[in-house]
Formats: structure tokens, sequence, C-alpha cells
């Protein structure tokens, strides 16, 4: 297996890069150029009375925020405006986790979105929405009555899943370019990863199970954004950029994507080893 991709120095990233990068420099570059995108999206359709669909991760955060300080002070309205989360966390049970858990996306969104927008701006509840494990057929059906998906704007995972698409090497990325919405066993590598950042390590409490939008659902919006920023994303910027393709690791689908992007900050952008 090639892995000279991880040996690219920073002045190099990019060069050649079959999912283009844009280098920039804090994280909170990283997060203004999200949070612009999508006040800019909404606000083009907003001139030209179209909706907006947003597949929406709660990870990576930094730019909700910016997103909330530019509606509210620009007055954009969201009225006309459709926001799908990504994924949410599962009990053993196949429920969603309660929306009061300090892991739960529903609550996030909730709380630090939805909770800090202008109530005469923000979208109904009914356009807030989340893949339901019970449900799953809703999400995609969802998105072919609104005509599609604007952008999908998302992170990338430690196994290279968009969403929590973990791989799945028996899969030809044909085959895995076409699951939709579905209810998955979150991979122990994500579970070690996630757990150290929002559990303090407390492993055996996260979750194991999760419910999550398709990589079909993903890789059909009309744009792709992305933004990695953490350390181990030095080595995963550069397999998804220049890796090949594979269901082995998700992200490098987005490679054929017609208008993705993958936004790194500084640290992200050095090499790994």
């Amino acid at each position: 297996m090639n892995m000279s991709y991880y040996q690219l120095p920073p002045e190099k990233l990019g060069e050649g890069a079959k999912l283009p990068i844009v280098k920039l420099g804090d994280s909170g570059e990283v997060f203004y150029e999200l949070a612009a995108e999508m006040v800019q999206e909404i606000s083009a359709n907003n001139a030209q009375g179209r909706k907006t669909v947003f597949i929406c991760p709660v990870g990576p955060v930094g730019q909700y925020p910016i997103f909330v300080r530019l509606v509210n002070r620009d007055r954009v309205t969201l009225k006309n405006c459709w926001f799908i989360n990504m994924d949410e966390y599962l009990t053993d049970e196949g429920e969603w986790i309660d929306k009061s858990s300090p892991l739960s996306f529903r609550g996030f969104m909730d709380r630090e979105v939805y909770g800090k927008i202008d109530p005469e701006l923000c979208m109904p509840e009914e356009q807030r929405v989340f893949p339901a494990p019970k449900n799953l057929s809703r999400i995609p059906e969802l998105i072919e009555q609104l005509g599609g998906v604007d952008v999908a704007f998302g992170g990338i995972g430690i196994t290279g899943h968009l969403a929590f698409n973990e791989p799945q090497p028996e899969l030809s990325p044909e085959e895995f370019a076409k699951l939709q919405t579905r209810v998955l066993d979150i991979a122990p590598e994500t579970r070690a990863t996630n757990c150290v950042g929002d559990l303090g390590g407390a492993l055996e409490a996260m979750p194991k199970k999760c419910v999550t939008v398709g990589i079909s659902e993903i890789l059909s919006a009309r744009k792709l954004r992305l933004a990695v920023f953490r350390d181990w994303h030095r080595a995963v910027c550069r397999r998804a950029a220049y890796g090949d393709i594979t269901a082995a690791f998700p992200v490098t689908l987005a490679q054929n994507h017609p208008d993705a992007r993958l936004y790194v900050n500084a640290n992200a952008s050095q090499q790994p080893f």
C-alpha cells in the first residue's frame, strides 16, 4: 500500500490533491468559512425565493456561534430553511439517547443553535430534522421532496467516516455510495476517539449504536464542505485527499464529488510523522 502522502510537508499539502484542500490558519478561520458559506447560501436562496436544505453536523461545531451571530445581526430569515442533522447516538435498545444527555446532538442543536436564534428568524420545528431509528426512509424521502440538498457540511472521523458511515471494506466504493440512512454499530476506534473529547476518556459510557444519514444522501448534495483541525486529522486529511477511493476509508469517496472542498487548519496541515 502506497502511504507516501503521509510524508507530505505542510507547504506541499493540497498540490495534486484529488479532494480540493483549502489551507487556513487557526480553527477560527475554518469555522468562519463554514458559517459564512451557510449564511451566503441561505441569503442567495432567500433572494431568489428558493428554499435552502443543509445536512449539518455536530462536530465540527465551532461554526455555529458565528452562524448564530451573523443570522441575528444581519436579520437573515431561516423560515425557508431545512436543517437535516447527520446523526444521533442511540441507546442499546435502539432509541435516541435522551435529549438532556451532554452527548445528544439533538440537545446541542436546541441549546446552541435554534435556542440562540431570534425566534422571528428561526425555522419552524418541523424543519429541524434528525434521522429517526424507527423511520429510516424519512430522510431520503424528504430530500427528494425538497429537491435535493444544497450543501452537506461535516467533519471526518478517525476511520474516515462521514457522519457515522463507518468503513465497510467488504463493499465496493459503488456499493458503499448507495447506502442510505440506517442504524449502525459505532466502530471501536470512533468510540475511543470520541470519548476522549466528549467524556474525559470514559469509554464504557460511550454509546455503542447510532443512527446516521447515509453516504448516499451526503454525496448527493450539490456542494460538500468538510473541515478538519485536530492532531490526528494530519493523517486523515492526507488519506482523504490522496488515498485510493475505498469503502475502507469512506471520505475518499468525496474525491468523486463535483463540488467538494476540505478546509484544513494550520495544525492539521502539519506532517503526521
